[in-house]
């Protein structure tokens, strides 16, 4: 594994070979550990394998993914075309397009001690609760007995019957009507676009949703450009 220096190095370094650039002034050679946040953050690239303190790890996948991004913009692509294309690739296909020579491809284990790599636990699955009983036999407390069934209680005897002559008093009002219910609440979803702007949606969109969406969104994008409503280093 790598910390993002380390990646950014080795993606330099694979680009170095048969690359001419982005043809697109805007768009650098090289990308930066912004522009690989926001590629996490957008779907482009996976998200960090793991943590080691407050460093993010990244691997061999995500070389793959920086480089093809890049190779792709040097043959003119868009970001949104790109995302398209490599949603889901397999580290295969990945490599076919970057062309990554194979001595970066390899990982530095030695370099990160084995205790200080905390994984992904957002990404592993929850393990089941043990029951109440497991738990206090694990942990060496007798568990109590099941309580003893209460005796039956005898049946009230019903209250005697008005007499027909006397008159039922009127029903007392129950007090406020019930409140209206709640709509169902959902949860929503960012799907970030370039220069910092981030759109709100009430569904899960996947790659291609997203892809479609911050194309769709160019105009609206050039609006808030023009305003200076959005950040334009954030446009790689």
């Amino acid at each position: 594994m790598w910390t993002l220096d380390e990646l950014l190095d080795r993606v330099s370094a694979a680009l170095a070979a048969e690359y001419s650039g982005a043809p697109n002034g805007r768009v650098r050679d090289v990308p930066d550990k912004r522009a690989v946040r926001w590629y996490a953050t957008t779907g482009l690239v996976d998200r960090p394998s793991a943590m080691r303190g407050r460093s993010a790890l990244y691997e061999k996948r995500h070389l793959l993914q920086l480089v093809a991004v890049k190779r792709l913009q040097s043959e003119g692509r868009t970001l949104a075309d790109i995302q398209a294309e490599l949603a889901g690739a397999t580290d295969t296909t990945l490599a076919a397009i970057a062309r990554v020579p194979s001595h970066l491809l390899e990982s530095d284990e030695a370099g990160v001690p084995a205790e200080e790599v905390r994984p992904r636990f957002w990404a592993a699955p929850a393990a089941p609760r043990p029951a109440a009983a497991d738990v206090g036999t694990a942990a060496g407390v007798p568990t109590a007995p099941p309580a003893a069934a209460a005796p039956p209680v005898p049946a009230a005897r019903p209250a005697p019957a008005a007499p027909p002559s006397a008159a039922a008093p009127p029903a007392a009002p129950t007090g406020t009507p019930p409140a209206p219910p709640h709509p169902p609440a959902f949860a929503l979803n960012g799907v970030a676009l370039p220069g910092g702007a981030v759109l709100l949606i009430p569904g899960t969109p996947s790659a291609a949703d997203r892809a479609e969406i911050a194309a769709a969104a160019r105009p609206l994008l050039d609006l808030l450009a023009a305003r200076g409503l959005l950040n334009e280093r954030d446009q790689s």
